[in-house]
């Protein structure tokens, strides 16, 4: 449940347009509500400014379809990750709205209005990378962060990245998303100020072992200020992202009650 919502609620209940019982009946649900296999967190979105975000992969599309339904009731932007086409169609079902990116593997609906602020610039080192990359974008975006892309500036090619020194200095946060070796957040890193956080992918040949040699070169970097998210882990690093930076960006205020 939304800020905004509960502050309408109030207001409803002291003009004397809506009883307490009405209002007892939507807020009861809050924090959470129990459905038996799953106890959706409504209180999330006003203890970290966005509601709770479905994990698809290892559910049943009936279990997902469950606790979507129980998330949208409460309106505000909605977010599922790892979700397959079958599962986007459930979602859709439920919310034509609702938007399937597929190369992320993300169901999106984005809040109302959409107001993008800030600058996170979310890069990868390969073409193999970018479903990860597009997910840390998405989440980021959904979120409420102003996003760019900078993709395949890896370092074997170390003069694609160097050419756009614009774009690295005027983000506020940057994501970086490598597999293989893992050396780009270090080089990255070392060029800007802003805070970097590396995402390993499980991209690679055998000696990559599933991304864990990316994953050990990133937190062995010698880069000042660069921070490394699990593996394949894009949606963790486009929440921190905007977390980030929204750091220092005034934000509306919530509605008087």
């Amino acid at each position: 449940m939304r800020s905004e919502r509960i502050a309408r609620l109030l207001r409803q209940v002291r003009q004397g347009r809506l009883s307490i019982e009405a209002a007892f009946r939507q807020l009861r649900s809050l924090p959470f509500e129990d459905l038996g296999f799953a106890s959706p967190d409504h209180h999330r979105s006003l203890r970290q400014g966005f509601p709770e975000v479905i994990l698809c992969e290892g559910k049943s599309i009936a279990h997902i379809r469950a606790i979507a339904h129980s998330l949208l009731r409460h309106g505000g932007p909605f977010l599922a990750t790892k979700a397959t086409p079958a599962i986007a169609r459930a979602i859709r079902r439920l919310a034509p709205r609702a938007r399937f990116y597929a190369e992320a593997r993300v169901v999106a609906i984005p809040p109302r209005p959409w107001t993008r602020r800030g600058q996170v610039l979310v890069i990868s080192a390969g073409t193999a990378d970018i479903p990860v990359a597009e997910e840390a974008r998405v989440t980021a975006e959904v979120m409420g962060s102003k996003v760019e892309r900078l993709y395949d500036v890896g370092v074997a090619g170390l003069h694609r990245l160097l050419g756009h020194t614009d774009q690295l200095f005027d983000a506020r946060v940057i994501i970086v998303v490598a597999g293989m070796d893992g050396v780009l957040p270090s080089v990255v890193g070392g060029l800007v100020q802003c805070p970097v956080i590396a995402v390993p992918t499980s991209q690679g040949y055998g000696a990559s072992f599933g991304g864990l040699s990316a994953l050990l070169t990133m937190l062995n970097s010698c880069a000042a200020g660069v921070g490394v998210m699990n593996i394949n882990n894009g949606f963790g690093a486009g929440c921190l992202a905007h977390r980030i930076n929204m750091m220092g960006i005034t934000t509306p205020k919530t509605a008087e009650a």
